[in-house]
């Protein structure tokens, strides 16, 4: 087993450079890491390019055998600690990650699905993390997110994804407007989240929506707006004006689920 020692290895600068966004997207890879991570790659046939793993956590069997097994499949390179440590941003790193293919980045909106969620320039990392996993709870299949909307393969989305983000297919838009506009053609309603309105997330019927949330601080764009068939807010009895992104983006997404199990 050979094992890389120098941090200026020409693979290991290469695997570096996937931390920024504009090499992710040139190359179309992003890095997961963690055991789980890695399992859930696996078991959902993600192109895997590469497994990286520190040589003291597979002397200290940190790697239990199953996944040493699944793994000797896969192009693996070894690296010690100091190498290891220099390409994870995790403070307790488990000493696994992998460099995976994006899907292809042109993928088409699904309308067979009861509702279809949009992002409109969700900029926390976290947030959109957060959406990602709780879209992925509810079985949508897909999420349509503006150029403005933070990078889904940033590493802090795809931790926070807790294996979403190998699930869900993620259709990046230049011109949401267009986009939605297809989707009504499609015989899909958009359902814009909004302050401007006295109309509650549990007035409408969730078949055949989109459903728009918008920017942390901002909301859900002007044009959009004006597009949407329905404007909708979650009614709140303190103080509160508003939710985090996440969170609205919760409630609304449950309020479908209901909806669904009640029929």
């Amino acid at each position: 087993m050979q094992v890389i020692t120098s941090k200026e290895n020409e693979t290991v600068k290469i695997i570096k450079k996937l931390k920024d966004k504009k090499y992710r997207d040139e190359t179309g890879l992003y890095i997961i890491e963690g055991i789980k991570m890695l399992e859930e790659a696996i078991e959902e046939k993600a192109r895997i390019r590469k497994i990286i793993i520190c040589e003291e956590c597979l002397k200290a069997g940190d790697l239990e055998q199953k996944v040493l097994y699944e793994i000797a499949k896969y192009n693996c390179i070894y690296v010690n600690s100091k190498v290891f440590n220099s390409l994870t941003d995790v403070v307790a790193p488990q000493g696994i990650m992998a460099v995976i293919e994006k899907p292809n980045k042109d993928i088409k909106i699904k309308y067979d699905q009861d509702i279809i969620l949009a992002l409109d320039g969700i900029q926390d990392p976290g947030n959109l993390g957060t959406i990602l996993r709780t879209a992925d709870s509810v079985n949508l299949k897909q999420i349509i997110v503006t150029k403005n909307t933070a990078d889904s393969y940033n590493s802090k989305v795809v931790r926070s994804t807790m294996g979403a983000i190998l699930r869900i297919k993620i259709i990046e838009t230049d011109d949401l407007a267009k986009t939605l506009k297809e989707a009504k053609k499609n015989k899909f309603k958009i359902v814009a989240t909004s302050l401007d309105t006295n109309n509650s997330i549990y007035d409408i019927d969730y078949n055949k929506k989109v459903i728009v949330i918008g920017n942390e601080a901002n909301g859900v764009s002007k044009e959009i707006q004006e597009l949407a068939d329905n404007k909708v807010k979650i009614p709140m009895l303190g103080k509160t004006e508003s939710l985090n992104a996440s969170v609205a983006t919760g409630i609304i997404l449950y309020e479908y689920v209901r909806q669904k199990i009640r029929k």
